[in-house]
Order: C-alpha cells, then sequence, then structure tokens
C-alpha cells in the first residue's frame, strides 16, 4: 500500500492539533487565589436578626419647600449646610409689583378717608340747617314742606357718610391683603433645621407646585434610618426592637439605633440593593430608627445596613389581632 505524502500532513496537522489542545486545557486548569471581600460582613449583634438597607433622613423628614406665588427669584438668604430656626427668611422674590399695588390701594385710602371727612362736614351743615328751622319761635315761618326735605337731607348726608365709611373699610382690607401677598413673596423656615439642598439662585423663576424643590429643609440633630424589610419578615419585629446601624462599605463605623416607629403601609420596594436575590415584585415594611447625629459622619441621603434584632424563623407568628408591632 502506498502512502501518499498528502496523508502524512494530514496526520501530522491532527497530531499538533491534538498536542495544542492539551496544551490551553493543561495550561487553564490552575487554581487561582480567591479574592478578598471588599469589606468584611459584620458579626450578627443579636442571635436572631432581620437585616435591611436603610436610607437617612432628616428627623423631621426631608421637608421640600417650596413657593406658594410663582415669581422671579430676588433673593437667596441662605445657603447649603446653615442652619436655620423656624420663622428664619429662606428666599425672596421680586416684589416691585406688589409693591406699587400697595402704594395704589394706599392713596386710594386715603382718598376715601379724605371724602368721609367731607362728607361728615355736609352731614353736620344739613343737621344745623334742620336745628335752625325747628327752633324758629313761630312754627309757621317755615312750611312743612321745608322742614321735611332739610330731614331729608340729614339722612341722605348720614347714609353717605356710612357709605364712605364702609368703602374706607373695603379699602384697609385691601391694603392688609395687598401686604399679606407681600409677606407670602419671602419664604421663611418652617421649623428649625439644616438647609440639604438649594436648588435655586436669584434671577431664576420659582414655580409654585415644582415637581424638583426649590429648597430641602430638615432637621438633623437626630437623624432616621428608613429601613425596608421584607413582607415576609415584617412579622418578626416588634415595636422597641434594638437595632444596630453600620455604615454602607465600613463595618468598623456603626451605632446602636433606637425603634421610632413602623409605617404601617407595606409598599412596593423602591430602592434595590443589587443582590442576586431581589425581585422587582417585593414589597416591604418601613421601620424607622434613630440615632444622634454626631454619632457617625455619615449625611441624609446616604444608604446604610441595618441588622435589628427579630424573633427565631421558627417561633410562632403573633394571633391575628394581637398586640403586634404594627
Amino acid at each position: 500500500m502506498n502512502i501518499r505524502w498528502s496523508d502524512w500532513v494530514v496526520a501530522a496537522l491532527a497530531v499538533a492539533g491534538t498536542a495544542t489542545m492539551l496544551g490551553i486545557v493543561a495550561a487553564g486548569d490552575k487554581s487561582y487565589p480567591v479574592a478578598a471581600p471588599v469589606a468584611i460582613p459584620p458579626a450578627k449583634p443579636f442571635a436572631h436578626v432581620v437585616s435591611g438597607a436603610g436610607l437617612l433622613e432628616a428627623s423631621s423628614e426631608n421637608i421640600a419647600v417650596g413657593t406658594p406665588i410663582p415669581g422671579v427669584v430676588a433673593q437667596v438668604l441662605v445657603k447649603a449646610g446653615q442652619t436655620v430656626t423656624a420663622g428664619d427668611a429662606l428666599f425672596a422674590l421680586d416684589m416691585r409689583q406688589v409693591d406699587a399695588d400697595i402704594a395704589a390701594r394706599a392713596a386710594a385710602l386715603d382718598v376715601v378717608r379724605t371724602r368721609i371727612a367731607e362728607l361728615q362736614a355736609l352731614e353736620r351743615e344739613a343737621r344745623d340747617q334742620l336745628a335752625k328751622v325747628r327752633d324758629l319761635p313761630d312754627a309757621r315761618a317755615v312750611s312743612r314742606e321745608e322742614i321735611v326735605r332739610r330731614e331729608i337731607a340729614v339722612q341722605a348726608a348720614g347714609a353717605r357718610v356710612k357709605a364712605a365709611q364702609a368703602a374706607l373699610v373695603q379699602a384697609e382690607a385691601e391694603v392688609a391683603a395687598a401686604r399679606t401677598e407681600k409677606s407670602r413673596m419671602t419664604v421663611r423656615a418652617p421649623i428649625a433645621g439644616e438647609v440639604l439642598q438649594l436648588n435655586l439662585r436669584p434671577g431664576e423663576f420659582a414655580a409654585a407646585g415644582s415637581p424638583t424643590p426649590l429648597l430641602v429643609l430638615g432637621d438633623t440633630r437626630t437623624l432616621h434610618v428608613r429601613v425596608d424589610i421584607d413582607e415576609n419578615d415584617a412579622w418578626r419585629i416588634t415595636a422597641g426592637a434594638r437595632a444596630v446601624a453600620y455604615v454602607r462599605g465600613s463595618n468598623d463605623l456603626s451605632t446602636p439605633a433606637q425603634f421610632v416607629r413602623f409605617e404601617p403601609l407595606v409598599i412596593p420596594k423602591r430602592s434595590l440593593t443589587g443582590a442576586s436575590v431581589e425581585r422587582v415584585d417585593t414589597r416591604v415594611l418601613q421601620v424607622l430608627f434613630a440615632f444622634p447625629r454626631e454619632t457617625l459622619p455619615v449625611y441624609v441621603g446616604q444608604q446604610m445596613d441595618v441588622m435589628i434584632e427579630a424573633q427565631p424563623v421558627n417561633a410562632a407568628p403573633p394571633p391575628a389581632g394581637g398586640k403586634h408591632a404594627l
């Protein structure tokens, strides 16, 4: 049997391919060192825990301050991070139009006051004319018609004075309303707290009911962390449960947190943690815990990991209608 040279080439290529494949497999069959975790998970602070992701907020909740009247911003009187007291001015709108309106209404008020003085003088004159004919020694000196005419003149003068006095009350109310409108154009702090966010500058138009808050204010002396608890674990947490809050990524930074309250309405989960077991259809019970701000170097809006003391998984759930956490 004669073997052609092409057969030898095919056989050699097959052997070379097999050897290359075995070399690649052998090179890839290596054990690599396990990467160290970015952060060491914290040890459980309690025998049984339920953990959840929490979001920091002010103890007053974050107040989105708006303007009751749309207008151009004339002055911004605070800065982000500034502490204010209740009633402090935060920002003011352009007041030139309302100032002109107040001046016009005040001038109209002066006109009404002058008119009242004039009408009161005419009323006094009418009364004097009536008194003269009534005091005559001889009643026959003046006709009855003249006396009636002067009596009617007195009544008409008095009615005109009363109408002018009513117009005065109305003019004073209009001036007061314009001044109230002006006071509303200076937006003031509803509570004592810290300016957390400032979204306006002089010259910008501030719209009433804007979806973006013009200014965010909150009482940050005590911080609240709003923790999302999966609805399946909600029954395991009772009112007054202890908790420990950890700064995300730094398990050495933690603090005990005091129970504040439950939000009784279970809602769809909005802030996902990125875990592989997350489901967008998860519903959560929100639990609020509090701690003093000086305890940790954290900021409003920051995420935290919270471990809450809970009942064991195999514990009997509370009876329906019983004194549960909610």
